[in-house]
């Protein structure tokens, strides 16, 4: 008789045991730690990323929220202000900032010499350099609201020049104000001793969030509130366009549209336009919305258009899914009581997908907000001082964004507009931030299980 147990392949099986590893299971669970090990070194490179990344930029840009200002009694001179002494509106905007240069000189040598302040080897002119040349135009800007003030002494936290707010913030230092045409390590002591005095001090910086951009000369005077603003308003109208678009084409394409080879073409393009380059929608809102339907270039109507565009895919792509989440029984059963299609989908089907509805648009508005490429296409990219008026004229006025506004400051060659633009990113991810923690609240309270 043949000895079966003499055979590799039984002799193998009676070895085999559940209390006991053999060599395939333990190469098994080798493969599977290496993968977790894997896993787990992705995971913890992607954080050490972002805390990098997030570190990098609060680290550059938190200062931003800061800014030097000097404390000067300013005596608005009516023999230079209103020789008439009528205060004419109209007399008073003649007046160039050039006028009100000299008022900040002598308040300046006024309070220098109150405190008995003295930097050898500075000259007048030289002291006055410490002040931001945006001071005359924030006199001006007051005269003008407040004519009945001419004549009197009045006191005003004029901004420091962007050099010397640089030193209190560790830009500038006195080995690289040697080397530094734009500030002198006199001008540095003369700060000092003004900080020592009480006439210069370094605090919250509200204009950072209100004042419009300045010129490459005054980055100490550039603020986001164009840029807020007309941000604001392209996100309301891609709102107010995208969400009912999205919401009804979704509708449509889920519940009555039938399934040909139209609506299969139509769900292809819509799901290859997701995907499409951002800049490819400002091409397209260049040659249609400008050139050819003659929009204003820079404003906020025509980046609102762009933005809606890109964003419908999402928004559909979302809502879609958000209706294919929903049971058929909760259809099922509304025609079963009675209820038309019309009915079970508005009544029944829509409530019930809301929560994914509105995180999808949610999502589709916060990537619009951080889209650059298509803005600078359609000129979002120009210089702008100017609010845009209220609603419905100011989205035909020429206005800047967030993501331009970044962009445009990264392209100057002062330091002190890369701490801007680093504070500006700052603004961007709490907008960003805020309206994921929305679309998350919003999953949260409109979510219904069955």
């Amino acid at each position: 008789m043949t000895d079966l147990t003499a055979t590799p392949a039984l002799a193998d099986a009676q070895n085999r045991s559940l209390f006991k590893r053999g060599e395939r299971t333990r190469r098994r669970h080798a493969t599977e730690r290496r993968f977790r090990a894997i896993g787990l070194a992705a995971v913890i490179f992607g954080i050490l990323a972002l805390v990098g990344l997030l570190g990098s930029i609060l680290s550059n840009g938190v200062s931003s929220f800061r800014q030097t200002y000097v404390a000067l009694d300013v005596y608005l001179d009516p023999a230079k202000l209103d020789k008439t002494g009528d205060r004419d509106p109209e007399a008073l905007r003649k007046l160039t900032t050039f006028t009100y240069q000299p008022l900040i000189k002598t308040a300046l040598e006024t309070l220098i010499e109150e405190k008995g302040i003295s930097v050898e080897g500075l000259g007048a002119k030289d002291a006055e350099g410490i002040i931001s040349k945006e001071a005359p135009a924030t006199l001006r800007h007051f005269v003008l609201a407040n004519p009945s003030k001419i004549g009197e002494a009045v006191r005003f936290e004029l901004l420091a020049d962007g050099r010397i707010d640089g030193y209190y913030k560790g830009r500038v230092t006195m080995e690289t104000a040697k080397l530094d045409r734009n500030v002198s390590p006199e001008q540095l002591m003369l700060a000092d001793k003004l900080k020592t005095a009480g006439a210069l001090s370094t605090r919250f910086n509200w204009a950072f969030l209100t004042a419009p951009d300045a010129s490459d000369t005054r980055p100490e005077a550039a603020g986001l509130g164009v840029a807020i603003l007309g941000s604001a308003y392209m996100m309301l109208i891609v709102l107010v366009l995208s969400l009912p678009i999205g919401v009804a084409a979704s509708i449509y394409l889920e519940e009555f549209a039938p399934r040909n080879r139209l609506t299969d073409i139509i769900e292809v393009n819509i799901a290859n336009l997701a995907a499409v380059p951002s800049i490819v929608f400002g091409i397209l809102g260049l040659a249609v919305f400008i050139n050819y339907a003659g929009l204003p270039q820079s404003a906020p109507i025509v980046g609102g258009l762009v933005l809606t565009l890109m964003t419908l895919p999402t928004i559909i792509i979302a809502t879609r899914a958000a209706l294919k989440a929903v049971p058929p029984s909760i259809r099922e059963a509304a025609l079963g009581v009675g209820a038309s299609k019309m009915q079970s989908i508005f009544h029944h089907v829509l409530p019930l997908a809301a929560p994914g509805i509105l995180t999808g648009t949610i999502i589709g508005l916060a990537q619009a907000l951080g889209e650059t490429a298509p803005l600078l296409l359609i000129g979002m990219v120009a210089f702008v001082r100017e609010f845009p008026a209220a609603p419905p004229g100011g989205f035909f006025d020429p206005a800047s964004a967030l993501p331009v506004q970044v962009y445009n400051w990264t392209q100057r060659g002062d330091p002190a507009f890369i701490e801007r633009a680093s504070g500006a990113i700052i603004v961007l991810l709490v907008f960003l931030v805020i309206m994921n923690l929305g679309a998350i609240f919003l999953r949260r309270r409109f979510e219904r299980r069955w």
